[in-house]
C-alpha cells in the first residue's frame, strides 16, 4: 500500500519534508506539495516530483487522493490545519509549535479525544537525534545516578526576522529546549525565570531561563539568536555520579598555518537531518499501522511546550520568578 502525502509549506521546512517524503520514505508518494504562493509550490513539486501542487490547504487535506498530511506552514496556522485533519479522518505530522497559545493546544487535544485515536504527531525531531537519545539513555539506565541539572544552549547566526524579539525567542526558539529537556528527564516543570543581558547595539539580545522541574532539578537553557559565529545547539546532563554532552558534529577539521579549525553550519537542516528522515519514518508507520510511535511527540507535549512559553514570556515581561500552572494531564495521553 503507497501512502500519498500532502505536504503543505513550500518554504525551507516543506521543501526538506518533501525531499524526504520523496527520497527517504518507502511506501509513501508525494502526492501534493501546497502553497499560497503557487510558483513556490511548483518549484518544490517539480524539483521532488509531487504529483499535483495546490493553493488551499483546507482543500488539499479534504481531497480523496491525500492519504495523510505534513504541515510545515506558519505558526499560526498549525492548530486549525492540525483540526482539518482531525475532522477529514487523516494523520498528520505538524511541524512544532502546535500552537503557541495554550488554549489552542487543549481545543486540537479536545477535538482528537472526541475523535477517540491520535491523529497528529508534534514535529519535535530532537527526540530522535541520538546525542538526546544517548544521554536519555544514560539516565534511565542509572549510569549518571540522579539528574541533578540540565545545561542548554540554542544559538543561531542571526535573528530570522528584524522585528524579532526576547519574547519571540521564548516562543519561537526555546520549545525544541523545552520539549527535549522533559524528554530527557521524564518530568514537568515547576515555574521559570527568564532574563536578558544588555547588547551595545539595537540587535536582540540572548535570553536565559532557569527552569525547575517538579521533580526538584535546575534546568538552564540560553537562546542566542544573533550568536553571529554559527549555528551552535548543545546540551550537558549532569547526574550526581557522572555527567554526559552532547558534541557538536564535525566531519572534517581543518589545520594549516599554525592553527586547527573546524566549521559551524548556517541553520539547523544539516544537523538534524537524519533527526528529520527518523521522524517522518515514524510517522509514515503510524499512518499505516495506527500506532502512535513511542518517541514522538503528541498534542499534550505541545500544550506542554506552550504553556512553559507563556509562563517565560511572562517572566521576562515582568522580571520575576513564575510558576508553570498545567492543566491535569488526560488519560487520553497516559
Amino acid at each position: 500500500m503507497t501512502i500519498r502525502i500532502a505536504v503543505i509549506g513550500a518554504g525551507l521546512m516543506g521543501a526538506d519534508h518533501a525531499k524526504i517524503v520523496a527520497e527517504e520514505l518507502p511506501g509513501a508518494a508525494l502526492q501534493l506539495v501546497c502553497d499560497m504562493d503557487e510558483q513556490r509550490a511548483r518549484r518544490v513539486a517539480d524539483a521532488c516530483g509531487a504529483f499535483d501542487i495546490a493553493a488551499d490547504p483546507k482543500g488539499a487535506i479534504a481531497r480523496q487522493d491525500v492519504d495523510a498530511v505534513i504541515i510545515a506552514s506558519p505558526d499560526f496556522t498549525h492548530a486549525p490545519l492540525s483540526m482539518a485533519c482531525i475532522i477529514a479522518g487523516k494523520r498528520v505530522l505538524c511541524e512544532k509549535p502546535l500552537s503557541q497559545a495554550s488554549a489552542d493546544c487543549i481545543a486540537v487535544m479536545e477535538a482528537e479525544q472526541k475523535a477517540g485515536t491520535k491523529f497528529v504527531q508534534l514535529g519535535f525531531m530532537r527526540r530522535y537525534d541520538r546525542s538526546y537519545q544517548e544521554m536519555k539513555r544514560a539516565l534511565d539506565g542509572d549510569h549518571l545516578g540522579r539528574a541533578l541539572m540540565m545545561h542548554n544552549f540554542h544559538r543561531n547566526v542571526e535573528t530570522p526576522a528584524a522585528d524579532f524579539t526576547g519574547a519571540m525567542a521564548i516562543t519561537n526558539s526555546a520549545p525544541h529546549e523545552f520539549d527535549v529537556v522533559r524528554y530527557v528527564l521524564g518530568t514537568e516543570y515547576a515555574a521559570i525565570s527568564a532574563f536578558q543581558p544588555g547588547r551595545s547595539d539595537a540587535r536582540v539580545a540572548p535570553v536565559v531561563m532557569v527552569l525547575e522541574t517538579m521533580d526538584g532539578q535546575l534546568v538552564n537553557i540560553e537562546i542566542n539568536n544573533n550568536a553571529a559565529y554559527g549555528y551552535d545547539v548543545r546540551a550537558e546532563l549532569v547526574g550526581e555520579r557522572g555527567t554526559v554532552s552532547t558534541n557538536n558534529v564535525a566531519y572534517t577539521r581543518t589545520d594549516s598555518a599554525l592553527t586547527q579549525s573546524t566549521s559551524y553550519d548556517s541553520d539547523w537542516r544539516s544537523r538534524y537531518y537524519d533527526a528529520y528522515r527518523l521522524q517522518n519514518r515514524d510517522f509514515l508507520r503510524f499512518v499505516l499501522t495506527g500506532e502512535f510511535p513511542a518517541n514522538a511527540s503528541d498534542c499534550w507535549d505541545g500544550y506542554c511546550a506552550a504553556i512553559v512559553a507563556e509562563a517565560g514570556v511572562m517572566a521576562l515581561k515582568e522580571a520575576r520568578r513564575m510558576p508553570v500552572r498545567m492543566i491535569a494531564k488526560p488519560e487520553f495521553y497516559a
